[in-house]
């Protein structure tokens, strides 16, 4: 059997794509040589975006894989290169779609993505459990996903969601790890384990808008932000860089915890924001006889929710209730979130259905053009 051209190879390697981008390594450029000998032995040479490519393994098997499995194939070879800074250049421009300076995506009129900043009124409601499990169930669905763990001074989505891997740097531009699924990026990413983050407020907005606009998230169909608790600078933050984004606030069954989140809430009456709904987290602990105990009490949830449509002057719907489970606090901590880990369990269908239901709404009209113009009679 005659070896494949070098066209024919070249056309194969479209089918191996960057685990950090996304893409083909062909249409990012990253395919600088290939060569291929009379008795089929096949040599690739692939130019890595840094030389510390995290998972520069990664490509290494699968350019090996898909090669060669090629017929005339006898073996492959991968020769890694690093990018010179122009090419380095040209990538950042073609990932932001001709534009060289950064922007914020998510904010541009024709942007598609649904935005959620998931907030709550006080911290230790579940808040960062919520967002780990929805987004890791939205990405189970089929849906591209990202997450920014906007808790600067509480971080700890990687952890929840497995990231194993820090961010690339590719000059100003951040390609950020994936675990799940799901695009994840995190101050903790960039600080040493254990040190505390001591920023003030200016520091906090600069790094949210770097999360936002320098970190390269792709075509995303939602934007799970999980928010620091109560109604600071981030949150403040973020009602001015994505004026579009949605409010999910996340509420326990308790008097007291019900009350703050209904303050977390009725902060989108200042910022013109839309509260979509409100998720009732550790409702009751299920009992081995099938009756509930209920640590935190009743009702939080749902006042919160009538609460809030009060205020707003629109129905905020209680859109799940989230008993409590040993497994979901498991699950949080080996990085396998709960959805994915049991999805038989109470907590995991209703933090799926939640999902699901926040999946399906259309974004709005709102700051977005509609691609007319007027005309001369």
């Amino acid at each position: 059997m005659s070896a494949p051209t070098v066209e024919a190879v070249r056309a194969e390697l479209g089918n191996v794509i960057d685990p950090e981008i996304r893409r083909p390594i062909t249409e990012l450029n990253m395919v600088r040589s290939v060569e291929v000998g009379d008795g089929g032995e096949v040599v690739v040479g692939v130019d890595l975006t840094t030389a510390g490519c995290p998972l520069k393994d990664t490509i290494t098997r699968d350019v090996t894989t898909v090669v060669g499995k090629m017929p005339g194939v006898s073996g492959v070879r991968v020769d890694m290169g690093v990018m010179t800074d122009e090419q380095r250049k040209d990538l950042r421009t073609m990932l932001r779609g001709g534009v060289a300076e950064p922007v914020i995506p998510f904010a541009q009129p024709g942007s598609l993505t649904r935005v959620y900043a998931v907030t709550s009124g006080k911290g230790g409601v579940g808040k960062s459990s919520v967002t780990a499990n929805l987004a890791a169930a939205m990405a189970a669905d089929g849906l591209k996903v990202g997450v920014v763990d906007a808790d600067i001074y509480g971080f700890s989505i990687p952890r929840m969601l497995g990231v194993e891997h820090p961010p690339t740097k590719v000059d100003d531009m951040i390609l950020p790890p994936v675990a799940k699924d799901v695009k994840v990026i995190s101050i903790g990413m960039f600080t040493q384990n254990g040190r505390p983050v001591v920023w003030r407020g200016p520091m906090l907005h600069r790094a949210l808008q770097q999360f936002l606009a320098d970190v390269f998230w792709g075509d995303l169909d939602v934007l799970l932000l999980d928010l620091p608790p109560g109604t600071g600078d981030v949150a403040i933050s973020v009602a001015q860089m994505l004026p579009t984004s949605e409010i999910l606030v996340v509420t326990t069954p308790q008097v007291a915890a019900a009350e703050v989140a209904q303050r977390a809430g009725v902060i989108a009456e200042q910022t013109h924001q839309h509260v979509v709904g409100v998720v009732e987290n550790m409702s009751w602990l299920e009992q081995p006889d099938g009756s509930r105990l209920e640590l935190f009490g009743t009702g939080g949830g749902e006042r919160v929710s009538t609460e809030l449509g009060r205020t707003l002057g629109y129905q905020v719907p209680l859109l799940a209730q989230v008993p409590l489970e040993q497994s979901l606090r498991e699950a949080g901590d080996t990085g396998v979130p709960l959805v994915l880990r049991d999805t038989d369990s109470p907590a995991a269908q209703a933090l799926r259905g939640v999902a699901r239901s926040l999946s399906h709404r259309a974004r709005g009209l709102a700051g977005r053009s509609l691609g007319i113009s007027p005309v001369g009679r």
